[in-house]
């Protein structure tokens, strides 16, 4: 049953809500051929393999589609997990594809030190601009452009933009999106008074987790985006403490 943060409080006579839905959204970049087969998000592939045992095929009931040349665009931690996974699966051949260089790049070190030790290829200052397709609708490659960075933005890190004539294509079975993940937009557009960040994020205390509405608390990625499960346990802790108070006090 479909039930809003309003009705729970005002007719279910409930005094405090916490909102930790998380930030399970994949983002896409919005560039033709991403409906194309074997184009997966991060979050798709990993828990076809891993949660959903793909990596069983076909023992096991849930097929993924690899081939032999994958790549993974994005620089976090996620992408590297899908590249490394990728690799461990049978590709021959995986591209971690970032539009910033490897300075910029969000990854722990790490990371990305144990993606180099199993041989993920690195191909930063690159973006991909179009996925190409056979006939019957499946990836056989990615259209990409080299970039150039410029002045840091608003995160701090330089600015890339288009390096001018510098398209190529790149032969790809498959194709990993992994540049991040947002909350579903459902509770923001169905409550009224919620403060969000630009991106759909709810604003919160980060002490308390107290919402823009009284009595209404969030924490976890909701919150700060895809991150942790340390971080939202945290952040459930402090509100469950912050609750407390608050109905001790109210």
């Amino acid at each position: 049953k479909f039930i809003t943060i309003e009705e729970l409080m005002k007719e279910e006579g409930f005094s405090a809500v916490f909102i930790g839905t998380g930030a399970g959204l994949p983002t896409f970049m919005k560039i033709p051929g991403e409906n194309l087969n074997c184009v997966y998000s991060a979050n798709e592939f990993l828990t076809r393999i891993n949660l959903m045992t793909g990596y069983q095929f076909p023992l096991t009931d849930t097929p993924v589609k690899v081939g032999k040349r994958v790549a993974v665009v994005g620089g976090g931690n996620v992408a590297m997990d899908a590249a490394r996974s990728a690799k461990r699966l049978g590709a021959e051949e995986v591209y971690i594809i970032y539009r910033r260089s490897m300075e910029e790049m969000p990854a722990r070190l790490e990371e990305i030190h144990h993606a180099k030790e199993e041989g993920i290829i690195f191909k930063t200052l690159t973006n991909p601009i179009e996925i190409l397709g056979t006939d019957d609708g499946y990836v056989k490659g990615l259209k990409c452009v080299e970039m150039e960075l410029g002045e840091p933005d608003e995160s701090g890190r330089r600015r890339p933009s288009v390096k001018k004539d510098s398209e190529f294509d790149m032969e790809m079975e498959t194709v990993i999106i992994a540049i991040g993940q947002s909350p579903n937009p459902l509770i923001k557009n169905t409550t009224k008074d919620l403060e969000v960040t630009r991106w759909g994020g709810i604003i919160a205390d980060e002490q308390t987790g107290q919402t823009s509405i009284e009595g209404v608390f969030a924490g976890g990625d909701v919150v700060t985006g895809a991150a942790t499960v340390i971080l939202a346990m945290g952040a459930g802790r402090n509100a469950a403490k912050a609750i407390d108070e608050y109905l001790k006090t109210k």
